[in-house]
């Protein structure tokens, strides 16, 4: 048996650092996945920038916080991983598999996959998969990989829209011991990007912002911010 490469878990990814918005009954989903083990496997999809990553790295903190073992595994498009990261991954409790739209146009890595899905799945062990679409519309050559990944819950995460997004920012950034007033909320809702990925960003950099300055955000000081970004 060769256990494969350890990751690195991301601090700010848990269940208590995620804005829910409509998706409570997903997060229950979820949660359940890794302490009860009811259900052996979930996939999850929604629009790029949605939080599918964050929920997978929050199912391995927890799942390893019960003593179990979880691997989380990305699929980057322009690189994936070689395919020996799957030696010895059908021995791990908890599998999260992100971004597999990015192996459509690879059959040496369905093919893998379809080895591995069959290994694990006969260890009881769980799995976790994500995708920007449900598995029917994957663009998958390898047909019986593509109907395996729909055997379990198919789940969809609901983006956030307007003032959700400026709640779920507000939230991360208490999260991080940082306050966010309202009317730098709403200034960030009238004047800056109304997609997640772009707010993480920019709270990256207040973050380190007010630590330096040791103050807190206000408007003035977020307008220098974003123009120091620009």
């Amino acid at each position: 048996m060769q256990i494969p490469v350890k990751f690195e878990f991301q601090s700010n990814q848990t269940f208590e650092g995620f804005f829910a918005g409509n998706n409570t009954e997903v997060i229950t989903a979820l949660q359940a996945l890794t302490h009860s083990g009811q259900e052996q496997q979930i996939f999850i999809w929604g629009e790029p920038g949605c939080g599918k990553s964050h929920l997978l790295q929050a199912c391995c903190r927890q799942s390893q916080s019960l003593g179990k073992l979880p691997f989380y595994l990305a699929f980057p498009k322009n690189d994936l991983p070689t395919l020996a990261v799957l030696d010895g991954l059908e021995d791990m409790e908890l599998v999260c598999l992100d971004d597999l739209q990015n192996i459509a146009e690879n059959r040496n890595w369905q093919q893998g996959l379809f080895n591995f899905y069959n290994c694990h799945r006969q260890n009881n062990h769980q799995l976790l998969l994500a995708a920007d679409c449900p598995p029917k519309y994957l663009p998958f050559e390898l047909l019986d990989l593509k109907t395996r990944m729909a055997w379990g819950l198919t789940l969809k995460i609901q983006s956030l829209r307007g003032d959700q997004l400026i709640a779920a920012f507000a939230h991360k950034a208490n999260f991080l011991g940082i306050e966010i007033p309202e009317p730098v909320g709403v200034f960030l809702l009238n004047h800056y990007a109304q997609d997640l990925p772009a707010l993480w960003l920019l709270l990256e950099k207040i973050d380190h912002a007010t630590l330096a300055a040791q103050r807190k955000l206000t408007i003035p000081f977020l307008k220098k911010i974003i123009a120091d970004e620009l």
